[in-house]
């Protein structure tokens, strides 16, 4: 019996926790192929996974398709000796980013979209949830309206294949409901969609997930940090003042001591006006300094200063973010910068901090 045939046999297993097979997982260990004989050790997150049995079942069913004659023997083995824990949430996704802001309107979409971008066309693998239930942008400034994610069942649970815009895996509301229909849900509702996004749609390897929050300290804000262990947070305002104020409340949520997610920096979008036929020029419309009297009062940096032009909202409202267009050179640069500073602040979190863990609400 072959072994890259039985490997490829175990390709069809699917992980219940991810979505993905076993093998690109790396689940399985040690196989052994003597006589019709089939070794072999799955690695699972506890023994005590509610799918032990089913997965069991799958790896002998897949073999004996290729080799009905094969004796197929699983030893199951917990990643952690003797743990009985939840498997780990998103386990293929090595970082996750919250963009935020105070208040509506400041770009936060903008800039999570283009960041996003920025970063896969730095060769990383990104992907997207727009968080922001109420108001969904992602399916406009992907071009992705009425497309419709496809649902598969896995070991009879229901799990969402996201869409694709340009490589990138991305997962909306807005890609269920009907462009005008509104989202009338209170917290139990919102965050219960939060988690299916998160837990229950198959996400492939990612290095960088990106999410787009609504405005504000809301349900959606506390489901997030309650449900999956954020990286770090960014903060997204304009120069004025009355953007500021707000975006520390929402900030300072984040610090708050049983949250304790990291402010990875400040993007300041609309920082000056520039005429596309006076690419030079800079008209300071909303005010200067907010961007950076921000990163200060988080202790952390300024990322980036987006300028106000049209180009990136023509791109947005076309389906075409500016980071994907042939010119509008400013606004790719800008985006790049706040891209690399991203990066750049992640490998320091990382360095200097253990990983977030998911806020425990205690009643």
């Amino acid at each position: 019996m072959d072994k890259s045939k039985i490997v490829r046999a175990l390709a069809q297993v699917i992980d219940p926790n991810t979505g993905q097979d076993i093998i690109t997982r790396s689940m399985v260990r040690d196989l052994v192929v003597e006589g019709n004989n089939i070794n072999f050790t799955l690695e699972l997150p506890s023994l005590g996974n509610q799918h032990k049995s089913d997965l069991n079942f799958a790896c002998i069913a897949a073999v004996q398709e290729v080799y009905p004659q094969a004796e197929v023997n699983v030893h199951m083995m917990s990643v952690n000796a003797g743990a009985e824990e939840a498997p780990k949430v998103l386990p293929q996704v090595k970082n996750i980013i919250a963009v935020a802001s105070g208040k509506g309107g400041v770009g936060k979409s903008t800039v999570s979209v283009n960041l996003a971008l920025s970063l896969k066309k730095m060769g990383l693998k990104v992907g997207m949830i727009d968080a922001d239930l109420y108001g969904p942008s992602l399916p406009t400034m992907l071009g992705l309206q009425g497309q419709r994610p496809k649902v598969q069942q896995v070991y009879g649970q229901p799990r969402i294949t996201p869409l694709d815009a340009d490589g990138m895996p991305v997962m909306s509301i807005g890609f269920i409901i009907e462009p005008e229909q509104a989202v009338v849900l209170r917290g139990p509702r919102l965050g219960g969609i939060i988690k299916q996004f998160i837990n229950e749609t198959t996400w492939p390897e990612l290095d960088f997930m990106v999410i787009d929050l609504p405005p504000g300290t809301g349900d959606i804000q506390l489901t997030l940090v309650q449900t999956v262990p954020l990286t770090g947070a960014i903060m997204v305002t304009t120069p004025q003042e009355v953007a500021v104020v707000d975006a520390v409340k929402a900030m300072n949520m984040f610090l708050l001591p049983q949250v304790n997610v990291p402010i990875l920096g400040v993007v300041e979008n609309m920082s000056w006006f520039t005429p596309k036929e006076l690419p030079d020029n800079k008209y300071f419309l909303f005010g200067q300094g907010g961007g950076k009297k921000l990163a200060k009062m988080s202790n952390s940096m300024l990322l980036g200063q987006i300028p106000l032009v049209q180009g990136i909202r023509e791109g947005g409202d076309a389906g075409r973010p500016v980071v994907l267009q042939s010119d509008n050179e400013i606004s790719k640069t800008a985006f790049r910068t706040v891209a690399e500073n991203t990066l750049r602040q992640v490998a320091v979190r990382n360095e200097m901090m253990g990983p977030t863990q998911i806020v425990q609400i205690k009643q």
